[in-house]
């Protein structure tokens, strides 16, 4: 809401929470912004019933952004959703369903489709300077120990997936950049995905040497698997390789790679390698010595950016992420506003978070593979839904 509140063109009316300090914090940046006091509630249906209301954002606990987004379309009201994932495969095709009866437009929050390097690859996939895409890999690699123990404390809703579920629950910040370099619901879409998980020690750990006073959380045995691995087949012969890994001491990394017949580009160390640009003595030589390439990414940029990093605005690079933050959400706006159909759509959210649900029904079969539905009943094919303007990934 903060980088909102600074754009001219958005004004906050209602602002909703469960926890009452929470919307009274909220309503006081609304204030302290110049705007009109808002309508504070701690019911979601209040909000959704203010006349004055253009467009809502569903940042709640993850298990409620559907519902909540399924309200919200139903009443003709725009809808930007939050990311995480679902556990319910069902509640991905009523998303859709709403959306395509009601035809009430709906956007996705996705900011790391909008991250520098992942723009950069985007548009060099698309200019064919990697050649034919074959694999890609992805992962959220984030140290939630701390986040997840004190949920308590914190009201933080991570807790009790961690304790209730084991699978791939937050697959979109990786996996959402991946599927718009390959296609994915434009053109092409996921198949069928296997999924497997190592045992869960990490935050029993963790909570032993932090927060030993918890008598209870210690002797708790955590159902989520502390890596867990999944792999993705596509209809066009593409793969793609998934990891969670948020309950082990390390350091954050998306580790985005996209690999393809010419070329590559590897997030971690930040480096592109085309054959092109290799001569066979300096590739035997990056062999044994592959620091050579980091951080050469930069020199790439510079033909390969988008104008959207090209003109970066301090305002933007303060507002979250880096910049992402600003980027998703003018893109939104924009979507809002009625001037471009949205670069983030409701078969892009129900394919990416779908993927939680059917992981958490592989590893629990075993690591069998399950397929992957296709929510957009055979349009992806040949789809004619296009985002337009400065802020499209299409």
């Amino acid at each position: 809401m903060e980088p909102m509140l600074k754009m001219d063109d958005v004004f906050v009316v209602g602002v909703c929470d469960s926890y009452a300090d929470r919307t009274a914090y909220a309503a006081s940046l609304v204030e302290k912004a110049g705007q009109k006091p808002p309508l504070q509630s701690s019911d979601y249906r209040t909000v959704l019933d203010m006349d004055s209301l253009d467009a809502v954002v569903i940042s709640t606990s993850w298990e409620y952004h559907i519902q909540i987004a399924v309200a919200a379309m139903q009443k003709g009201i725009f809808t930007a959703m939050e990311v995480g994932g679902t556990y319910n495969i069902q509640a991905c095709f009523d998303l859709v369903k709403t959306q395509e009866e009601t035809g009430t437009p709906f956007f996705f929050l996705e900011n790391c489709c909008y991250g520098r390097r992942e723009l950069m690859c985007l548009r060099m996939a698309r200019a064919g300077v990697f050649g034919e895409i074959v694999h890609c890999d992805g992962a959220y690699r984030h140290d939630l120990r701390k986040e997840v123990s004190f949920g308590k404390e914190n009201r933080h809703y991570r807790l009790s997936h961690y304790l209730e579920h084991n699978c791939e629950n937050y697959p979109t910040h990786d996996f959402g950049p991946i599927a718009k370099i390959l296609g994915i619901n434009r053109g092409n879409r996921m198949v069928r995905l296997v999924s497997m998980a190592s045992k869960a020690r990490g935050l029993r750990q963790y909570i032993r040497d932090n927060k030993a006073e918890d008598a209870a959380l210690c002797n708790t045995e955590f159902t989520q698997g502390d890596i867990v691995t999944t792999l993705i087949t596509c209809e066009n012969g593409e793969t793609v390789t998934l990891t969670l890994d948020t309950t082990l001491p390390r350091i954050y990394s998306r580790n985005f790679n996209v690999r393809g017949t010419k070329g590559m580009y590897q997030e971690d160390g930040d480096y592109v390698f085309l054959e092109k640009d290799q001569k066979d003595k300096d590739i035997a030589e990056l062999d044994m010595n592959p620091q050579l390439l980091w951080k050469n990414a930069d020199m790439y940029g510079e033909q390969y950016d988008s104008d959207l990093w090209k003109h970066k605005s301090q305002g933007m690079l303060a507002a979250g992420h880096g910049g992402m933050d600003y980027l998703i959400l003018r893109s939104m706006v924009a979507a809002a506003k009625g001037e471009t159909y949205p670069a983030i759509d409701v078969y892009d959210a129900a394919a990416w978070m779908c993927i939680t649900a059917l992981s958490e029904q592989s590893i629990r079969g075993g690591n069998i593979p399950v397929e992957i539905p296709d929510f957009t009943n055979g349009k992806y094919k040949n789809r004619t839904q296009r985002s337009r303007g400065k802020y499209a990934l299409d």
